[in-house]
């Protein structure tokens, strides 16, 4: 009878179906490349507008801007700076 042969496989080998595409790992290394670079940027460029802070819980709601209620459409907070 004749022999089936079988390729040997070495047992440190993992197998190709376990590991992810070149191509996926490729784009994962990029993104996390890509989101490194722009949160290193975002650091070095500091805060977008530091005077402005989050809502407290203590303010009366109007933006305590000092000039009453705001009008239809203004938004509170905000002062005027018309041209």
């Amino acid at each position: 009878m004749a022999e089936s042969r079988h390729p040997s496989r070495s047992p440190d080998v993992v197998p190709r179906k376990l590991m992810p595409p070149p191509a996926l790992c490729g784009f994962l290394l990029l993104l996390a490349l890509v989101f490194t670079v722009s949160y290193a940027v975002g650091s070095a460029a500091g805060p977008v507008a530091p005077g402005i802070h989050g809502t407290g819980s203590g303010t009366s709601g109007d933006g305590g801007d000092g000039t009453g209620g705001a009008g239809p459409g203004d938004m509170p907070g905000m002062h005027g700076g018309g041209g």
